[in-house]
């Protein structure tokens, strides 16, 4: 029995000295099989295959040897591309976990539920505790988001105090201007901080009646790199704003095309306000979105927005192509809020991946007027990487499987 029980011991060290040396002759954490690779910041579009190691993206080559890492996905027939970027969400004090590693996305920002005196306590509550990554458009007219009238409010420290609080963080990526126009006073102490702090302001405005002059914000107020959100929606009330799209001709209005040439970042801030009476007009207009975002919270995941692949998915439909969809999901974005380190997957980048499908078949994408579009493909999230990490895989196509388990509001591996 004693022989045996050596034998036995004898054995299961040599396994372990076998296993330890196969694990230190990988040179891969990570390798990405077989996907078709689109990364529009260096202009691939192609099926390669991906190896992750560290957190960073090592290497992308027509064929990397399986056998050199640890873990491999299987991504035949799939396609392959940086992590998304949602540029505009309303997380207020909702975790965004589980609206966005299903759906590829790796990095949340939200525009405009913290100022300057309550940013502390977001990115306590939110930032600190989220496995995405989130950033924070800073609202510019404090006192938190409360909308309507509210948003007429400035004040005369607001600019250097929001500057001063945006330079000692990197997780301010600008901020975000509400305003009632026709007074451009908010507009103006947004990019009097975005000066400041050398950051764009993302604004939500031009609601009055009458309307104020979107050429003269453009032209006047706004600077090349600042973001104009909710591109393509209609407010019905007394204080709707102006719009892209004349809605009795259907004509793009002049003043769009020429701030978008001047430099001017358009958003889609899709929401519960998203028209495809301005939408489809526009990008037969050869307009197309800058920046593709949901403007998600909890009513419009439930309501006409679903999340960030239903968003690209209408526009695929519209008649972007996949590479534009994907860009205006991924570099563009990360240009806007010069985070340039991420939406891409150079070697030494940040290893955020998104794995999606094309699925095939009849689908519909409507809004909130109740129009409805029919598109014959959809995108699916198979499976996201976050810091080099599978956070997220649809059918299990990772080899070995992940074991994930959650601790307290921390996914853990």
């Amino acid at each position: 029995m004693f022989k045996l029980n050596r034998l036995l011991f004898l054995f299961l060290l040599l396994c372990s000295f076998s296993l330890a040396a196969q694990q230190s002759s990988k040179v891969y954490g990570i390798i990405i099989k077989g996907g078709h690779v689109i990364d529009p910041k260096n202009n691939i579009d192609e099926v390669m295959d991906v190896a992750l190691n560290d957190g960073r993206i090592a290497l992308i080559a027509k064929n990397i040897n399986a056998d050199q890492a640890t873990q491999v996905v299987d991504a035949a027939g799939m396609y392959v591309a940086p992590g998304l970027i949602d540029i505009h969400s309303r997380l207020g004090y909702t975790l965004p976990d589980g609206y966005t590693f299903r759906v590829g996305v790796t990095t949340i920002v939200d525009a405009g539920d913290s100022d300057y005196e309550s940013f502390a306590n977001f990115k306590k509550q939110i930032i600190d505790r989220s496995n995405t990554r989130v950033l924070a458009f800073l609202n510019i007219k404090g006192g938190d988001y409360k909308g309507g009238a509210n948003e007429k409010g400035t004040g005369d420290k607001i600019a250097s105090e929001s500057a001063k609080l945006a330079l000692s963080t990197r997780d301010i990526v600008g901020f975000k201007v509400d305003f009632v126009g026709p007074d451009w006073t908010p507009v103006d102490r947004g990019v009097e901080a975005g000066n400041i702090a050398n950051m764009p302001i993302m604004l939500d405005g031009g609601r009055n009646h009458p309307y104020p002059s979107l050429r003269d914000l453009f032209m006047k107020h706004m600077r090349p790199g600042d973001i104009y959100t909710h591109t393509y929606t209609i407010i019905e009330d007394i204080n709707a704003r102006d719009m892209i799209v004349d809605q009795q001709t259907a004509l793009i209005k002049p003043s769009f095309l020429e701030a978008q040439k001047r430099g001017i970042i358009f958003d889609v801030g899709h929401g519960s306000a998203f028209r495809y009476s301005n939408a489809i007009p526009a990008m037969k207009a050869g307009f197309f979105p800058n920046t593709i975002s949901t403007d998600l919270s909890a009513g419009s995941t439930n309501a006409f927005m679903k999340d960030m692949m239903n968003v690209m998915s209408k526009f695929l439909t519209m008649g972007m192509s996949l590479k534009e969809v994907v860009r205006a999901s991924t570099w563009s974005p990360a240009k806007a809020i010069k985070r340039e380190e991420l939406g891409h997957l150079s070697p030494g980048a940040i290893a955020d991946l998104v794995v999606f499908s094309l699925r095939e078949g009849k689908f519909g994408f409507y809004e909130t007027a109740a129009y409805k579009m029919t598109g014959n493909k959809k995108f699916e999230c198979e499976m996201t990487i976050k810091g080099g990490r599978i956070v997220y895989d649809l059918n299990g196509i990772a080899t070995p499987l992940n074991n994930f388990f959650r601790e307290g509001n921390q996914f853990r591996w």
